[in-house]
């Protein structure tokens, strides 16, 4: 494996040696900047990371004590040595866990380098990392000299009508609400697409729940945010299972240092549990939350930020656009109708995700916890059912019902809470653009041939 060649300015990502154009040998947050790049863009057959590596709080942690610190002069020294060896600490402390990990064998060599530059030793005192400064109470999105661009819904009194707002949402096992309020459950195992337009990408990794079982759930997490005018530096989000950062993965907390930067602004509702992002030049809110062992997603986006790519047809892996292919959709509410009817009772293949686990919860169980948190039977409910069912982690019911809650706080049509639609699109169907219902021919020809019946010969 190739590694960061820092005398030089060059990094490599798997194997792809990339030149970065005047990168300069002594700055550490360019040097950040790297490892947060490689890691986000990292082709993901490279990276078996373990949820328990703690490199990207190692970054940040770094990144938030040396922030501004480019090229340090000679009496910054010993304080940016400090910093250094509390890096090579944190890095020490998760190496077991991290083995394999290109962000942590980059920030590892990085680490020798910057310290041989800077002449630093390995012993000697360390650093508390402090956070970055954030701007004062009065210094928020809201800024009266922040450019209108930069603030979505300000910028449309110049527009005939207000914007539309949509909503998707992730969950489960896994569980999909796309723009279009279908609702889907389908298995996906393996980096999926979410959200891929002109203002950022969304992408999940779903792995298995349990040994053997095709039943999946989110793993982890990436949002980048592209760079946008005046507004925001290109900001890359990662959460992993037990790593739900409240910054993004270079440490900061807004969208950089442009003019409009605080139009992009992470705040943590509850820490570990519950994150949300506001980028209010695009108008869009992304809840993430990790409940349980695993991660949910829930987005508000208006209309226009949602269709905004440069070529529709070849979104067709977009997610939260497109929907689930139709070979990975999952017929929970057949699966849990023969749930009901019993063990003994033959499934449709595809209506069976998974062989029940040993630890699963027997039906009747299963219907009266999800009944505590979910007491309408909408598709939020089965969806709970069927993952106690297939799972046996009883956090599936909290995860279903957050779903549920996000869906209260975000989606701009309150008559579109709760679903009690089909889950799996008829074939012809999925991945296809929203459009209208197809036309009911059979009832059509029925009423047809009613109408002719006096008509025909011998009618009495």
């Amino acid at each position: 494996m190739r590694v960061i060649y820092w005398s030089v300015g060059l990094f490599s990502v798997a194997n792809c040696i990339v030149f970065i154009p005047g990168f300069r040998r002594r700055s550490g947050s360019a040097f950040l900047r790297l490892l947060s790049w490689g890691r986000a863009f990292a082709p993901l057959g490279t990276r078996r990371t373990s949820s328990s590596c703690k490199i990207l709080k190692c970054n940040s942690e770094f990144w938030s004590a040396t922030a501004g610190s480019h090229a340090p002069a000679a009496d910054d020294a010993p304080e940016f040595c400090a910093a250094l060896r509390t890096y090579a600490l944190c890095t020490r402390r998760t190496a077991r866990t991290c083995r394999g990990d290109l962000a942590y064998h980059s920030a590892v060599h990085g680490i020798e380098d910057l310290m041989s530059q800077h002449n630093c030793s390995k012993d000697g005192p360390t650093s508390q990392p402090h956070l970055r400064t954030l701007p004062p109470p009065g210094d928020s999105q809201e800024r009266s000299d922040s450019p209108e661009i930069c603030h979505y819904e300000k910028s449309f009194h110049n527009r005939a009508a207000a914007p539309n707002y949509t909503h998707c949402g992730l969950f489960g096992d896994p569980h999909l609400r796309t723009f279009t309020d279908r609702f889907q459950t389908c298995k996906v195992q393996g980096a999926w697409p979410l959200i891929d337009n002109n203002y950022l990408n969304v992408q999940v990794t779903n792995t298995p729940v349990l040994p053997g079982s095709a039943a999946t759930a989110t793993s982890k997490l990436t949002i980048i945010f592209k760079n946008f005018q005046e507004c925001v530096d290109q900001k890359v989000y990662q959460a992993e299972m037990d790593e739900l950062p409240a910054a993004f993965a270079d440490g900061s907390k807004n969208g950089g240092d442009k003019h409009g930067a605080n139009s992009l602004k992470i705040t943590e509702k509850v820490s570990g549990q519950h994150v949300e992002i506001q980028a209010k030049y695009i108008g869009t809110t992304i809840v993430v939350r990790q409940v349980g062992r695993y991660l949910t997603f829930a987005v508000r986006m208006p209309e226009e930020v949602v269709n905004a790519v440069e070529d529709r047809d070849s979104q067709g892996l977009y997610l939260c656009l497109r929907g689930c292919p139709l070979n990975q959709q999952i017929d929970f509410q057949a699966f849990r109708a023969g749930a009901a009817e019993g063990p003994g009772v033959p499934q449709p293949p595809a209506a069976s995700p998974a062989p029940p686990a040993p630890d699963t919860f027997p039906y009747e169980t299963a219907v009266a916890k999800c009944k505590e948190k979910l007491p309408v039977e909408d598709l939020y409910y089965q969806a709970c059912v069927f993952d106690l069912l297939t799972t046996g982690d009883v956090n599936f019911t909290l995860a279903a019902y957050y779903a549920l809650e996000d869906v209260k706080m975000l989606h701009s049509n309150k008559d579109k809470l709760h679903l009690y639609a089909r889950t799996r699109e008829p074939p012809g169907r999925a991945g296809a653009a929203p459009g209208p219902p197809p036309a009911p021919w059979p009832l059509l020809a029925t009423l047809l041939l009613l109408a002719l019946l006096p008509t025909l010969p011998g009618a009495a």
